[in-house]
């Protein structure tokens, strides 16, 4: 049984989302395939323990996919991740969404790995993407883990 719970996130935890998020990824937006998105007014679910935050996910909704936007947890191995990208498949399949996907960064092996041990597949790589989201996101690091050269987005998704 896991120690920690997992809610939707409301009105109240937005500024403690814009703060996470500017200290998790740099900035308090978020750029993916030429979009801008500000996770914390995006709808998400929180991961709790001892009444204190460990996790998020923010998602958008766009007619029937739903794109998971960030995902972070801060006790990695207690299947946090996890039940927050399980939190979404849930929201996702309730409006009727029949495909979920998200993008990250070709040095993010962690990434690639959790993602495709949940059952998403790689759909799309999208060559040198990165250098158009630096135009609208400059703080992006040249290089990431392991240094390895930021260049792509990769696309990941999953039929629901």
């Amino acid at each position: 049984m896991s120690d920690f719970l997992i809610r939707a996130t409301t009105a109240e935890d937005v500024q403690w989302i814009e703060m996470f998020i500017i200290q998790q990824w740099g900035a308090n937006l978020v750029v993916a395939h030429g979009d801008i998105y500000y996770p914390h007014m995006l709808p998400g679910f929180l991961a709790e323990k001892d009444s204190l935050p460990v996790g998020l996910v923010t998602y958008h909704m766009d007619g029937a996919a739903c794109e998971i936007v960030t995902l972070d947890s801060l006790q990695p191995g207690m299947g946090i991740g996890s039940a927050l990208v399980t939190a979404v498949q849930h929201a996702a399949r309730q409006a009727n969404c029949t495909k979920l996907w998200l993008i990250t960064t070709n040095d993010n092996l962690h990434a690639l790995g959790f993602y495709q041990k949940r059952g998403f597949e790689l759909a799309r790589i999208h060559r040198h993407a990165i250098t158009q989201s630096r135009q609208r996101k400059p703080s992006i690091p040249l290089l990431g883990s392991n240094n390895i050269p930021i260049r792509d987005e990769i696309e990941l998704e999953m039929p629901l």
